[in-house]
């Protein structure tokens, strides 16, 4: 099944999505967008596009496991794009993929604008692998 990860932000929203098999998981651009309906338009675009059957949302939780501010806008926009493209949309636990992103970037010496163009993308392709990863995981322990 072919899954798109997005990395929700006020202003710039990254997204990733898998092929078939669920092996790979590529960028597929950042979209930026500030107003929320606009964004959510822009995102089911993409999924429709890509024929995707499931939505991931990176959820950013603080270190400790709470929710903040910036967790709350993104489970609602989780919720909204669920309820509005009918495709099913889960959050997925997304500290550190930002790090990740930016380490990444590092060794690719990708800098200044850009780094500024892509990191977001990259972000959601790390979220999208971890993602994968258990989905694999979740598939042998079943075996």
């Amino acid at each position: 099944m072919r899954i798109l990860a997005v990395d929700y932000g006020e202003v710039r929203t990254g997204l990733a999505v898998c092929d078939r098999t669920e092996f790979l998981a590529s960028p597929v651009g950042v979209i930026e967008e500030r107003k929320f309906e606009e964004l959510l338009m822009k995102v089911m675009y993409i999924a429709t596009e890509h024929g995707v059957g499931e939505i991931i949302v990176g959820h950013p939780k603080n270190m400790d496991g709470t929710e903040g501010e910036k967790a709350n806008k993104c489970r609602k926009f989780a919720e909204s794009l669920e309820e509005l493209s009918g495709i099913p949309v889960k959050l997925w636990d997304e500290r550190r993929t930002t790090i990740t992103a930016h380490n990444i970037l590092n060794e690719t010496d990708t800098r200044g604008k850009k780094r500024k163009e892509v990191i977001d993308a990259v972000a959601a392709t790390v979220l999208l692998e971890s993602y994968l990863r258990y989905r694999e995981l979740q598939r042998k322990e079943e075996e």
